[in-house]
């Protein structure tokens, strides 16, 4: 197999980069890629990270799926690429400098627009995501998300229409369902169909793998943004190599050499995102409750205070469900104050209209 410059034979691991786009000042950007390949034959299986530059922990993640040699009893061929967006990367912020768009929301969809001509982060979005689906058979794209988040797997809608049919995207949804619940992190569903859409979700990496090219793709968050949290680095690889065992890529989870969290659902019943609640003041937010700590709607969740720490707002839970994740305390008038995840009975398969 061969990406950009890396080249791998059965029973070989190489580094090397592919090449996305010029720069003006010369050379080129160019994305860190690492094949291993086994010496059976088997799925393909792509593994990537830091398409947010300040999401650290999904970098060190897929940095160390592989570390230097091929997984022992590797079937198949698993392919790293860490660093997405080495133009956030270099600044340490989410978004790329290329017009400082947000790289996860420029993936390809049929029904996307195009009313200014394609910029050079579609660009570069366009041909990581042409590179991915030409060989694979699964991607695992690994993040982080809010201060004090805890692990989870995210799993998509999966759309239907122009692409494919319902019955061709239940039997989708039911692979990707598989795929997540093998990961072992607590599971949370998408937003519901509608919102996912208008947030432009079907266009982040795993979104446009999943419902553009028909390839089971989930999200990892791996905690909190700006620093790399060893245990949960640690949950990410183990995440991955759940995924390669239930692929049959691997025989047996490796020797992770020291533990890893044990990480479970707070709650039985199924999850989905949630932003909110909104304050209606502006102040200072100050949490009630902690992260993966189950409430019930109505419960309070946090206080939104004055300057002088006075209780201007008391922000109550809309659904059942639990912390994700709390948003910076600096507060504006109908600012979301938290990632939750609620209580979700939608259904996972939707039209794509």
């Amino acid at each position: 197999m061969q990406i950009g410059t890396a080249t791998a034979e059965r029973g070989e691991l190489e580094h090397g980069y592919l090449e996305v786009t010029d720069l003006p000042t010369g050379g080129s950007e160019r994305l860190p890629v690492t094949i291993a390949r086994g010496e059976q034959s088997g799925p393909t299986l792509w593994v990537t990270g830091g398409v947010h530059g300040n999401e650290s922990t999904g970098i060190a993640a897929v940095q160390d799926v592989l570390g230097s040699s091929v997984p022992e009893g590797l079937s198949g061929t698993v392919v790293c690429m860490p660093m997405c967006n080495p133009a956030g990367i270099r600044r340490t912020n989410r978004h790329s400098y290329y017009h400082d768009d947000d790289p996860n929301r420029f993936f390809p969809a049929t029904d996307a627009g195009d009313t200014t001509g394609r910029r050079v982060q579609e660009l570069i979005d366009e041909r990581l995501y042409e590179t991915i689906v030409e060989s694979a058979d699964a991607l695992l794209d690994l993040h982080t998300a809010q201060v004090g988040s805890e692990p989870f797997v995210i799993r998509d809608r999966v759309l239907y229409g122009e692409a494919r049919t319902e019955s061709e995207a239940t039997a989708l949804a039911a692979r990707l369902e598989a795929l997540a619940r093998a990961t072992a992190l607590p599971l949370v569903n998408e937003y519901p169909a509608t919102e996912y859409a208008d947030r432009n979700l079907h266009r982040s990496n795993a979104g446009a793998v999943l419902n553009e090219a028909g390839i089971p793709a989930l999200t990892f968050e791996l905690g909190s943004h700006h620093a790399i949290e060893d245990p949960y680095r640690a949950a990410g690889v183990a995440g991955v190599y759940h995924a390669m065992v239930h692929l049959e890529m691997l025989p047996e989870m490796p020797d992770m050499k020291g533990e890893t969290p044990t990480l479970e659902s707070p709650v039985s019943y199924p999850v989905r995102r949630f932003v909110g609640p909104r304050a209606s003041v502006a102040g200072f937010c100050r949490p009630r409750v902690e992260t993966g700590v189950p409430f019930e709607a109505g419960d309070v969740l946090a206080d939104v205070v004055s300057p002088h720490g006075t209780v201007r707002e008391t922000l109550e839970a809309p659904h059942d469900g639990y912390v994700l994740g709390w948003r910076a305390p600096t507060t504006y008038e109908n600012d979301a104050v938290a990632s939750l995840a609620v209580r979700d009975e939608g259904d996972l398969v939707a039209p794509r209209s």
